[in-house]
């Protein structure tokens, strides 16, 4: 299988090859349109969704195989449903910046606003959460002998 597996990328790599040397030039108004363009994209798309399969594949064979995991998989997803409402609550239609966005010519709307403010608050309480479990273990390993 391996040997299968090698000799595919091999040919993918060799086909990406003389598809990159036959591209347009940059100067071409017309170089979106090309065929080898056209081809490399297909090829990325392909690539990408054989990763995206094989990922979610051993993932869910791994989540479903190992005891525990599904448990811990549940806690994790409930915690970050937590986070979400969390954030959902913090987060504020501001009328003000509707008003301003429509001033600007975007329509929007309340709950875009707080859609957009609770996003930025599940980044931001999820990156303090990160520092904090990369900082807080080094802080107990220096203090603590």
């Amino acid at each position: 299988m391996n040997k299968i597996i090698k000799f595919a990328l091999i040919a993918i790599g060799l086909i990406a090859a003389v598809l990159w040397f036959s591209l347009p030039s940059g100067d071409d108004p017309d170089a979106i349109n090309s065929g080898s363009m056209n081809f490399m994209f297909v090829i990325m798309y392909i690539l990408l969704a054989i990763a995206v399969v094989a990922s979610v594949f051993f993932g869910l064979k791994k989540l479903f195989s190992t005891p525990g995991s599904l448990k811990k998989a549940l806690f994790s997803i409930g915690g970050l449903a937590i986070v979400v409402a969390v954030s959902y609550g913090l987060s504020s239609g501001n009328a003000e910046v509707v008003e301003a966005m429509s001033g600007r010519g975007i329509e929007t709307t309340e709950s875009t606003v707080k859609t957009i403010g609770m996003g930025l608050n599940v980044f931001f309480i999820l990156t303090l959460v990160a520092v904090v479990l990369m900082v807080f273990p080094g802080l107990k390993k220096m203090f603590v002998k």
